[in-house]
């Protein structure tokens, strides 16, 4: 399936967080007298970049190398046309990166020995949530990178689905749609971070609860190129044809220690819910089911390879 360039938008939201930046910007700090380091007669301060430190709190570690030498070229001919925001380490006498790591990268690459920087003062927090709403308004991020930064928000910055989605000037079902991503199976996160399925099929596979039928729409979608409104058809079917559970049917808690381990590998191997139905323990039935032809002739190969 070909990749699919989706941008995303954030709206006027960040400005209210970032508060009085263009303030803390137009305020030159007295390095000379702080740092020991010149200032130029701008708004802005220029430092050696060896006193600029790498974020610890960077959400992205992902760096483009071809997308890095070109912005390098540029800045080659141009210099560096929008400063990186820094603040004063607190572990050193050196400064600390908030934002524009890759213009750094790329300043490094075109041999730069100094470049212009705005310098603000703020704690680890707002540090972390300063770095993690810069990058995500980078356009170039895939829902799961976008799902990453708003959970770390979440977790480390204390903040509410509702807080963040007034600060993002989102619908609280916009950042609550991202987040389900994170708990979709590897396999599916992979093809989302690649962008061989869109947001659209994403979000259908999200609502399904079982991983087992997650996957199995997943490679429907994969093998058979489905639009996301053939994807909401297909797992329409798949749920209509689930089998009732039985009340026969023992339980994982239920099983023999051996066959629960078993019954779990059956299922991790094949893809789907395998059953082992047993009444005394020593006979028996494997289940294996099927949601459609496809499927079938997808277990059969598994179990002919096996």
């Amino acid at each position: 399936m070909a990749k699919i360039n989706q941008k995303k938008e954030l709206g006027k939201g960040i400005s209210a967080l970032l508060g009085n930046i263009k303030n803390d910007i137009n305020k030159p700090a007295n390095l000379e007298e702080t740092m020991g380091v010149s200032t130029k007669p701008a708004a802005t301060n220029h430092l050696p970049i060896d006193q600029i430190e790498v974020n610890p709190f960077q959400p992205r570690d992902n760096f483009d190398e071809e997308a890095l030498n070109r912005l390098k070229e540029s800045i080659e001919i141009h210099g560096v046309i929008q400063p990186l925001t820094v603040r004063k380490s607190p572990n050193n006498n050196k400064f600390q990166l908030i934002s524009g790591e890759r213009r750094l990268r790329a300043s490094k690459l075109a041999g730069l020995q100094e470049v212009p920087v705005f310098i603000r003062e703020v704690n680890d927090q707002e540090s972390l949530e300063m770095a993690l709403l810069e990058n995500i308004q980078r356009e170039d991020l895939n829902p799961i990178e976008i799902a990453t930064n708003y959970q770390r928000l979440i977790e480390e910055c204390s903040l509410t689905q509702d807080t963040l989605a007034e600060r993002l000037a989102q619908k609280r079902s916009s950042v609550t749609n991202y987040l389900r991503l994170l708990k979709l199976p590897p396999e599916v996160q992979i093809a989302v971070r690649e962008e061989t399925i869109t947001m659209g099929h994403a979000k259908v596979l999200a609502g399904i609860e079982e991983i087992e039928l997650q996957l199995i729409a997943f490679r429907e979608i994969t093998q058979r190129n489905l639009s996301v409104r053939q994807t909401e058809d297909f797992v329409a079917q798949l749920k209509n044809k689930l089998p009732k559970k039985s009340k026969d049917i023992s339980s994982k808690s239920n099983l023999d220690p051996i066959l629960g381990k078993w019954q779990t590998q059956l299922s991790q191997t094949l893809g789907t819910k395998v059953q082992i139905q047993t009444k005394n323990g020593k006979n028996g039935q494997i289940l294996i089911p099927f949601y459609s032809e496809e499927d079938m002739q997808r277990l059969v190969e598994l179990i002919e390879k096996s």
